[in-house]
């Protein structure tokens, strides 16, 4: 999390300002007058990130000042849930926003509850594992998916493993948003949570790099219409290499696991078809 968060404001520099959704960033800006990164920032209510950041947009438009950066940072709960209309409605209105979704795949930060982001199968504390209840039974929501329906300018996937193609995405998002005036920019970031995935700490980038080698998590980016993979592994590990290194899947039957394995293929087979139905499309 706090690596999604320095690696972009890097990348932005000091003429940014912060929205950070409540969650597990929180504590960045939750005292008066005082902040961790010393960026300006604002703590808006869970549901109202983007909205904020709208607001803000204009406040600047009308001070003449369109080359700040407003940059929103949020979990998978306020955005894949909590979030979502706010987004949804920023992202119609064209409105220049730079928006990270840091996706640790429940609620962390208020005691490992499911969100929209958690994987089938995984253990949460309201998806609990006994006689009755192997873990989540629903798969999770594709946002950035979701995001691609609007047509924003531009749209990225990434993870805390792979810094240099994170950075490059948002130093893209910066310039399509901020500079050109496109409209909402959106990067998903997959981000492990070691207290909510039962790894210890130092795994965290070790777990990551196997989401991407796996095709859990693909990396890709869609920039005005045009569809390419980042990161792409020659040969994939098979998902089990991903599932067996956190304890929220160490209950996982061969079943599950095979389910989890199909679902990874047919996902990377959907984005293998839109890639190219884009690229007919654009000529």
């Amino acid at each position: 999390m706090v690596l999604a968060f320095r690696h972009a404001v890097e990348a932005l520099g000091r003429n940014t300002v912060v929205i950070h959704a409540p969650g597990c960033m929180g504590w960045v800006s939750n005292m008066p007058g005082r902040t961790a990164h010393k960026l300006p920032a604002i703590m808006p209510c869970f549901a109202s990130s983007a909205a904020f950041a709208s607001g803000l947009v204009r406040a600047y438009e009308i001070l003449g000042r369109r080359n700040v950066n407003v940059f929103v940072l949020a979990g998978d709960g306020g955005t894949a849930d909590i979030g979502l209309q706010a987004l949804s409605g920023a992202a119609e209105r064209k409105d220049p926003i730079i928006y990270v979704c840091y996706d640790n795949e429940a609620y962390m930060n208020t005691g490992i509850q499911q969100s929209g982001s958690t994987p089938y199968g995984a253990w949460t504390t309201t998806t609990p594992v006994g006689r009755l209840w192997k873990g989540k039974e629903r798969e999770r929501k594709d946002v950035p998916l979701i995001m691609l329906a609007h047509k924003i300018p531009y749209l990225a996937t990434a993870s805390v493993a792979y810094v240099e193609d994170y950075v490059k995405k948002v130093r893209k998002a910066a310039r399509i948003s901020t500079i050109e005036r496109k409209g909402l920019s959106y990067i998903h970031i997959h981000s492990p949570c070691p207290p909510g995935w039962r790894i210890p700490s130092e795994k965290s980038i070790e777990v990551a790099r196997l989401a991407v080698e796996t095709g859990f998590w693909p990396l890709y980016e869609v920039v005005e219409g045009s569809f390419k993979f980042t990161v792409k592994p020659e040969k994939l590990k098979p998902i089990a290499d991903y599932l067996k290194t956190q304890g929220r899947f160490n209950h996982l039957t061969d079943q599950q696991i095979a389910i989890i394995q199909e679902s990874v293929n047919s996902k990377l087979a959907e984005l293998e078809r839109l890639a190219l139905a884009i690229s007919r499309s654009t000529g």
